[in-house]
């Protein structure tokens, strides 16, 4: 008697869980959720703002429950989307970009100034504007997992990119999901960003969901703020200077031979770049000092011109 007695409190203590797998995610049980997608919209604003000519504001629209295939049925041919994987939670989730926010995007970031009408045209996608998709799905892959973070150790890999609705298969049409409706504002015209993330990734995270954490906003410590700035500025960093760059064949790697010379187009006037990490800094002249070779900084790169370039070389 004794032992059934236990197994029926074991069952009750449970039940409360077995409702809720039943029942799917509640958003307003959930609050954490509107942190995360308020986390994400402002990382969004945040990574966009050096590269392109004019701000652009992210804002979270409303929060819903809807299975993926009302949410994606409306959008054949009018909309591009990302199947990211999150690795950690073994699922997938979508970022769908309506046309209205492809184009404003393109035109924010190739210098317009809204001074034309927005662009009423149905048609497909050309090549720069889906390169340039790719990569602003990239940053909006790292801005989400920035928003997750202390909720979820999670990384989003952008899988694929798609321009047909039909082939966004991430389970069941019929599963439900939880989908943010990302808000763009930019040449006094916008657009719409759905990120669509199954109940099946985030039900193991219901009970971090369900409490709003926050960042402690205390008084700042002046000891340890000047001992953080000491470390940072000590912290040594690899600066690489790149004269030029030849594109070869490997046909042409496999003749080379001691003592050959591989010509490049550049010349004593020619600005080297400075990079670290991948990342470029400035353009310097080449110059001697001491016997040594010396940089010396001539221009700061603009970082919206080689995003825009990186773009339109790949």
């Amino acid at each position: 008697m004794t032992m059934m007695e236990d197994v029926g409190a074991d069952q009750r203590k449970q039940l409360p869980n077995y409702l809720l797998d039943a029942a799917g995610i509640s958003i307003e049980r959930m609050p954490m959720l509107n942190v995360i997608f308020d986390r994400m919209a402002a990382s969004c604003t945040d990574s966009l703002q050096p590269m392109a000519g004019t701000p652009c504001y992210f804002s979270v629209n409303g929060i819903t429950n809807d299975r993926v295939g009302d949410i994606i049925k409306d959008y054949e041919g009018n909309a591009v989307a990302a199947v990211l994987y999150a690795e950690q939670w073994d699922s997938r989730v979508i970022i769908m970009l309506d046309r209205d926010f492809v184009f404003t995007m393109v035109e924010a970031m190739f210098g317009s100034d809204g001074a034309e009408p927005p662009l009423d045209v149905e048609r497909t996608f050309s090549n720069i504007e889906l390169k340039l998709v790719q990569a602003l799905f990239e940053r909006f892959a790292k801005a989400l997992q920035t928003a997750f973070a202390g909720t979820s150790n999670v990384t989003f890999r952008v899988e694929r990119v798609e321009t047909a609705m039909a082939s966004l298969a991430i389970g069941r049409g019929g599963n439900m999901s939880i989908c943010a409706n990302i808000m763009l504002q930019a040449l006094f015209r916008g657009g719409q960003m759905f990120l669509i993330v199954p109940h099946s990734a985030l039900n193991p995270l219901r009970q971090k969901l369900a409490h709003v954490v926050v960042s402690e906003g205390g008084a700042n410590d002046p000891r340890w703020r000047e001992q953080m700035e000491s470390e940072v500025q000590r912290t040594e960093v690899t600066l690489s200077a790149v004269l030029d760059e030849k594109m070869v064949t490997l046909d042409d790697v496999v003749k080379f031979h001691v003592g050959q010379v591989i010509e490049l187009e550049a010349t004593p006037r020619t600005l080297a770049r400075l990079e670290s990490n991948n990342q470029v800094l400035f353009w310097c002249q080449i110059g001697q000092l001491d016997g040594y070779y010396a940089m010396q900084v001539a221009d700061p790169v603009d970082q919206k011109r080689e995003f825009v370039d990186d773009i339109l070389s790949r």
